[in-house]
């Protein structure tokens, strides 16, 4: 049996990692004729800690500000690739079960296309990989996007 996604998610962070997942996104978007979301997940707290608490509203809304003109730039081109149902969102949380479980619950989505790593070796060994996380704890199919060597 075929099966056949009626509603994709594909988590973006802006890693190099990035244009690859959406890249495979797209094409199954156009294969399936079906709906897809385009999600960041901006986790605030990363920055209250770096920046010792200090980040200001203005701060978060220049962030928000700049993802939105790049998921606007993503939403772009899945449209000029064919995709005709195509939705961009930003969320503001821990990415892991945000896009595990709380964004595909609100969406209906049936497929999450998440790229293998954004991270470094060191990054992934400090906050864990998302990847891996969503992949144990997901609540719909997900499909890991290798990057190409």
């Amino acid at each position: 049996m075929l099966q056949q996604y009626q509603n994709i998610l594909v988590p973006v962070d802006g890693s190099k990692v990035t244009s690859e997942v959406l890249k495979r996104g797209i094409e199954v978007a156009k294969r399936n004729q079906t709906h897809l979301d385009i999600l960041n997940v901006l986790e605030v707290n990363q920055f209250s800690d770096t920046y010792g608490g200090a980040v200001s509203g203005d701060v978060i809304y220049k962030l928000s500000e700049d993802v939105q003109k790049r998921l606007e730039g993503l939403k772009q081109q899945a449209i000029d690739a064919g995709v005709t149902d195509v939705d961009i969102h930003i969320r503001f949380g821990n990415p892991k079960p945000v896009i595990a479980r709380e964004f595909p619950a609100d969406h209906h989505n049936q497929l999450i296309m998440i790229g293998s790593t954004g991270l470094s070796a060191v990054e992934r060994l400090m906050v864990g990989s998302v990847t891996t996380y969503v992949s144990r704890n997901a609540i719909c199919d997900v499909l890991i996007v290798k990057p190409e060597k």
